[in-house]
């Protein structure tokens, strides 16, 4: 009946990653097409997610160790 969101249900409104929002030259600001110049964690109703303006944040790789790689028991 309902559709279940894609990237969860948990996602904070903000213009840092709306449909009418492209970062700024000083990428401190967004440019928003029905705002004008607003922060990156401003939101008006017009707010549409847009995955693609969403940067992930850097997974740390496990640190291993050269024994770890040793055919030696």
């Amino acid at each position: 009946m309902f559709k279940k969101p894609i990237y969860g249900s948990k996602i904070a409104p903000a213009c840092a990653y709306c449909l009418h929002g492209s970062p700024a030259a000083d990428n401190r600001m967004v440019l928003c097409k029905q705002r004008g110049v607003v922060s990156p964690y401003y939101s008006c109703r017009k707010f549409v997610y847009d995955p693609l303006m969403r940067t992930p944040r850097r997974q740390e790789l496990p640190h291993f160790d050269p024994k770890d790689f040793s055919l030696d028991s």
